[in-house]
């Protein structure tokens, strides 16, 4: 299958380069559960050895996004509903209240930043690119997050939504929604901009769940074909 963004890397920090590659490669959906991907294969595709593709490998292991197969390679670990359905969960209990507290602190001249970060999220929706798309959301929404100045809870949360790696995000995309999803994000500085926490919180609530909603809907309809 082509993986669009694993282009020939230059030879410095390696390891790191390809580890980012293959992250934004698996959040994406471009790297799929159940198939089997081989360091020589995919070192071959960034113009690397496979020492630096397995190196990577090891770091994405310990993150829970890949698993090892033995004498074979590197298989995405698979995400079920369930388990996109536990991650929801957590981040309804972490992100929002989190947003409603921190909005009164938000520096008036980081607004124009926000809105720059979250009109990316729409550029990279209409370019149809998920992979940027998700770089550029996870952007957003860590910056929000790192107003509260919990070193610990930035890391959770980017913990949480690597895991996730925006399940189900094609289907977004299939079905017309990605767009609305995106926009959202601009809604969202909107809010903030009025110091207004409750409807930020509220905000970012709906968000999130709206998202899931999409997909639950998408899943039961291929269900039925």
């Amino acid at each position: 299958m082509s993986i669009s963004n694993l282009n020939p890397l230059e030879k410095t920090s390696l390891r790191e380069k390809v580890a980012s590659a293959l992250r934004a490669a698996i959040m994406a959906g471009e790297m799929e559960p159940g198939v089997i991907y081989s360091a020589p294969s995919l070192g071959e595709r960034f113009g690397v050895s496979a020492t630096p593709v397995r190196e990577a490998m090891i770091d994405l292991v310990r993150e829970g996004l890949v698993e090892t197969v033995a004498n074979k390679g590197f298989r995405v670990t698979d995400m079920t509903p369930s388990d996109f359905d536990e991650i929801i969960e957590i981040r309804l209990l972490l992100e929002p209240p989190v947003l409603r507290k921190v909005t009164e602190f938000i520096p008036e001249r980081d607004f124009d930043h926000l809105q720059s970060l979250a009109q990316t999220i729409v550029d990279r929706a209409a370019e149809g690119d998920l992979v940027e798309f998700m770089a550029a959301d996870s952007v957003f929404h860590l910056a929000l997050i790192a107003y509260a100045s919990n070193s610990r809870l930035a890391a959770l949360v980017a913990d949480l939504r690597a895991h996730a790696r925006l399940y189900g995000l094609d289907t977004l995309r299939r079905n017309g929604t990605l767009m609305d999803v995106a926009r959202s994000h601009l809604t969202l500085v909107d809010t903030l901009r009025t110091r207004d926490g409750a409807a930020a919180e509220r905000l970012l609530t709906a968000h999130i769940l709206d998202t899931r909603r999409q997909m639950a809907k998408e899943a039961l309809a291929l269900a039925g074909n």
